[in-house]
């Protein structure tokens, strides 16, 4: 999509885009229809970022960053260059990325950064940390807190430092109890999982396909769901 408004490189209007005014966005960059940006962000310059993404207020995304769609970004997250993330991450407020796994200020690493992948629709919660270099598969949940040092596969449950595997969530971010047979189920969605092997897949819905329109907005909260 063109820029429009721009003065000495900085965006300030984008065709359906809603771009704060204390915002401040680096041409050139792309940015998606529906994605907003709030209060003391900054987007600088080979940004990509989709359609429908919410960035909070102070979140910072580094030159050449790729994000996919309906991203969400809370406050005071700062996504460097090196970092891809696919449609429909969620990462938590203050929660930490980084591009090089041993920095030193006396040593020059630009162009060295490690690529970190963050899959469709994985997690990160608030406060977490995750070393430069993995991979967080597809619906993965890293919990508030925590820090992650290696790849997490589909649907895993991540807890402390470092992360540790504690079980499996499912696409609403439900902790599964897999029974001997390797069957679970959602209890707010009803989709039904399969553990095979040490990996989880879904038996109703593809990991690539979205969510039916009728599951796509919750009705309880998680505590709702575990006094039942």
């Amino acid at each position: 999509m063109a820029p429009t408004g721009t003065d000495t490189g900085r965006i300030r209007t984008l065709p359906g885009v809603r771009i704060h005014e204390s915002a401040y966005v680096d041409a050139p960059c792309e940015i998606g229809e529906g994605t907003s940006i709030w209060h003391f962000s900054h987007v600088q310059p080979g940004a990509r970022i989709g359609r429908g993404c919410t960035l909070g207020q102070n979140v910072n995304v580094a030159n050449d960053v790729v994000m996919g769609d309906r991203v969400k970004i809370q406050n005071n997250v700062s996504i460097y260059t090196g970092c891809e993330l696919e449609d429909e991450v969620f990462l938590g407020p203050s929660c930490v990325l980084t591009n090089v796994t041993n920095p030193r200020s006396q040593v020059n690493r630009r162009g060295l950064y490690e690529r970190t992948l963050f899959r469709r629709g994985a997690t990160v919660g608030a406060n977490a940390t995750v070393v430069c270099g993995v991979t967080l598969g597809r619906y993965c949940f890293v919990a508030a807190g925590s820090v992650v040092t290696k790849d997490v596969p589909d649907y895993a449950l991540v807890v402390g430092n470092p992360a540790r595997q504690r079980g499996w969530m499912s696409r609403h971010g439900h902790l599964l109890e897999v029974g001997g047979d390797g069957l679970a189920t959602c209890p707010e969605s009803g989709l039904r999982y399969q553990e095979t092997g040490g990996v989880l897949r879904c038996l109703d819905l593809g990991e690539d396909e979205p969510l039916p329109e009728r599951m796509t907005e919750g009705h309880q909260t998680y505590d709702d769901f575990k006094s039942t």
